[in-house]
């Protein structure tokens, strides 16, 4: 019996998040057959390519303790950017090149706020949501860049039966994945999070860690911003509104703790997709706007307060085997 609670505790441990999915897409199915279709399943693959880049360079961020709140508003100024680039070129590189390099451009400022002059990252991020929805604005003098021509293909093209987000999609969740379990940075960003006082007294460089994970976050927010321009085939100022709020969802919801040190990849796709399928079936069965934002801010709630639990019990967990040891050490 005691071997089976173990195993079910496991299960629920390390794959409750997968089986929550699995439920709520059964659940989704059976609410509305529409939901099964292709046409809507690669609507929903679209849409979710966009903010789950997001998230996994959010989950990046949250595992080092840190955080974007920027990353709508650099997402909205690299693709009006990059969509300007190519109406004035006609290259997809180019376009792409320069979405990145705004993203990373932002990513670098805000890694200059937070890592060298300290200030925190809900502070030094926030400012930067400010900033770039202004510039991205300012740019554009409000107004939307239409006629895009190709540009679309990215975002509304497909390889087979692929569609081509979902493609950059995998290959940048790959990537994440990689770099969080196969390499010394990925090592490093756990570390930081889970001590950064500890990680300076091993040798690691905090601030390059810092700073390397804004940059992969910037390049991702610029790949982003310039799928979501193609998608809806528009240079939008005001697109992406809290998107950022999304990919932090996402990331929480998939098992990234706000405390740091915690998160995979994994999880957060998980996360995303649980995301993404609410949202959709939510629009399917005709749930009223503003009903769908009470949804959300309560998902976010409850997200956070499990976090806190987690957390809460872990403490203890390990508080309990230090006194246990203590007592045997007597």
């Amino acid at each position: 019996m005691k071997i089976e609670n173990n195993f079910w505790n496991t299960v629920k441990k390390k794959y409750s998040i997968y089986l929550i999915l699995v439920a709520l897409f059964i659940v989704c199915s059976l609410a509305n057959p529409n939901f099964l279709s292709v046409n809507n399943l690669t609507n929903i693959s679209r849409q979710l390519s966009v903010t789950t880049i997001l998230a996994l360079g959010a989950t990046m961020l949250i595992i080092s303790g840190m955080l974007d709140l920027s990353s709508g508003s650099v997402l909205a100024l690299a693709g009006v950017f990059a969509v300007s680039a190519y109406k004035a070129t006609g290259s997809l590189l180019i376009a792409i090149t320069v979405g990145i390099l705004t993203g990373v451009i932002c990513n670098v400022i805000n890694a200059i706020m937070i890592s060298t002059f300290k200030a925190p990252p809900f502070i030094a991020t926030l400012a930067m949501l400010t900033v770039a929805r202004g510039v991205a604005l300012l740019f554009t003098k409000g107004q939307n860049i239409l006629q895009l021509g190709n540009f679309v293909e990215l975002g509304q093209g497909s390889i087979g039966i692929i569609p081509i987000p979902i493609i950059f999609l995998i290959v940048i969740a790959i990537f994440t994945w990689y770099l969080l379990n196969h390499t010394r940075f990925g090592r490093s960003l756990y570390a930081v999070g889970g001590n950064e006082e500890a990680s300076i007294a091993s040798g690691i460089n905090v601030h390059k860690v810092k700073y390397t994970a804004f940059i992969i976050n910037g390049l991702f927010v610029g790949i982003a911003g310039v799928l979501f321009m193609s998608r809806v085939n528009a240079g939008l100022p005001n697109g992406a509104i809290n998107y950022e709020f999304t990919a932090l969802t996402a990331a929480i919801i998939g098992g990234t703790s706000f405390s740091g040190g915690v998160g995979t990849v994994g999880g957060t796709l998980a996360g995303a997709f649980i995301v993404g399928f609410l949202d959709n079936i939510m629009n399917l069965t005709n749930v009223d706007s503003y009903m769908q934002q009470i949804v959300r801010g309560t998902i976010i709630a409850l997200a956070v307060i499990y976090d806190i639990r987690t957390r809460n019990r872990r403490a203890n967990s390990m508080l309990g085997r230090i006194e246990d040891k203590g007592v045997d050490g007597k």
